[in-house]
Parts: structure tokens; C-alpha cells; sequence
């Protein structure tokens, strides 16, 4: 029985290759999904706007604009998941794919059942769209967070975060001055049915860095604890 996050769930399938969309329409629809196909990369934003899927599965070569631009532009518009498909298995590859916003990312050729738990826990996660920490302010030196309103300060000033990297900051800053293992962090904000692999929760980290730190080859706020995970240095020593 499919849980509630999943049920009748629109998926929006950006494939051109013929034999992967036949075989993904086919296993998804067996799976009670709905689904919809774009075999280009602008015909894929025209139907995003269109239909408002719950899920994104994206190839990243694909005609006209490729896969990697399709995210960039849905991001701009929607934190609806996105798992990322393609040939190309380099790290560099996938940590391009995390870079400009998917949440997992897979290599070509997968198996059609691993794929599909991989949807299934990628739709789970995003319901956790309010983190457990409550309505309070997150105040530590000069970095503000008000988990109510989703929104971040940095010396007064307003820092944009995606849903995921204000999670992730959210929970180091409510611990600050306490170490949070890679195994905790990916539980707390990926749930603990995860199925990717720790490049994820880098590649988040170092976005954050970008954002939060005078000098992000040189954290001073979130900290690599080397073998166990990250830490919010503490304001109150």
C-alpha cells in the first residue's frame, strides 16, 4: 500500500530516450503513480507550470536545454523534489547535479525497482517541510533563524535558503557548540528512509558556507569535525 505522500502522486518524466520512457511509464503507472512525460528540456518547464507535479525525474542530457538548466529554472520556481538521471557517473558530475538543486541523483542504467524505492523516499522527504525545532528564534552571534517564517538573518540582513539547506542550518544552529554526525543530519532533514549517498549532505554544506561565512575556504560557523560530522561553532563561550 502506498503511504499517504505517495498516493496518486503526479511524477513528471523528462526522458527523450523512447525505450526509458516506455519502460518508466509502464513500472510507474504498475506502481499507482501518474504520470507525465516531456522529452525535451522546454517542453519540460512548460509542462512543470502546467500540471504542478509532486515529483521531477530529470534526465541531464536531454534536447533544446539540457537537465541541469531545467533544474536551476525549476528551483527558481518550486522546491518540489527532483531526482536527476543520467550516463554520466563521475563525481563531478553528480556534485553538479546536487549544486544546482536535486535532491538525488542516479546512474544510468538503474534497476527499475531501486529507481522507484528512490522516488518513493524522495517523495516522503518532502512533506518535512517544517522542521521539529519549533516556533522559537535561533539566535547565535550574528546569524538569526526564525523556523516559523522560514527565514534567515545575517547581520540584519535577509539570506535566501532553499527548504533543504534551511533544515540543515536550522538543526545545526538549534545544537550549536554540539558535534551532529553526517548519520543525524542526513536522518533529521533527508528521514531516515534515505537512500542516496553523504555527497548530498556536502554538497548542502558547502552551499550554506557560500552563504553564511565571510570566508567559506575557511569556516568559522559550520565546522567539519573530521570522521564524525559538522558543528555550529557557539556564539556562547
Amino acid at each position: 500500500m502506498m503511504a499517504p505522500a505517495e498516493a496518486a502522486a503526479t511524477i513528471l518524466v523528462v526522458e527523450d530516450e523512447e525505450s526509458f520512457v516506455d519502460a518508466l511509464t509502464v513500472g510507474l503507472k504498475r506502481e499507482g503513480f501518474r504520470v507525465e512525460v516531456a522529452r525535451d528540456g522546454l517542453t519540460a518547464l512548460d509542462r512543470f507550470d502546467a500540471i504542478g507535479p509532486d515529483l521531477v525525474l530529470l534526465d541531464v542530457l536531454l534536447p533544446r536545454l539540457s537537465g541541469i538548466d531545467v533544474c536551476r529554472a525549476i528551483r527558481t520556481r518550486s522546491q518540489v523534489p527532483i531526482v536527476m538521471v543520467s550516463a554520466k557517473t563521475s563525481e563531478i558530475d553528480t556534485v553538479v547535479g546536487l549544486e544546482v538543486g536535486a535532491d538525488d541523483y542516479v546512474a544510468k542504467p538503474y534497476r527499475l525497482r531501486e529507481l522507484i524505492a528512490r522516488l518513493r523516499a524522495a517523495l516522503r522527504r518532502a512533506p518535512r517541510a517544517e522542521t521539529s525545532l519549533g516556533e522559537d528564534l535561533i539566535e547565535e552571534g550574528d546569524v538569526r533563524i526564525d523556523p516559523d517564517r522560514h527565514e534567515v538573518f545575517l547581520r540584519g540582513q535577509p539570506v535566501a535558503l532553499p527548504l533543504k539547506e534551511f533544515e540543515l542550518l536550522s538543526l545545526l544552529a538549534a545544537n550549536a557548540g554540539r558535534v551532529l554526525t553526517r548519520e543525524t543530519l542526513i536522518d533529521r532533514v533527508w528521514g531516515h528512509d534515505y537512500v542516496g549517498d553523504t555527497k548530498t549532505l556536502d554538497v548542502h554544506v558547502k552551499r550554506l558556507r557560500a552563504k553564511i561565512e565571510d570566508d567559506p575556504s575557511a569556516p568559522r560557523r559550520i565546522t567539519t569535525i573530521r570522521g564524525l560530522g559538522y558543528k555550529f561553532e557557539s556564539a556562547k563561550k
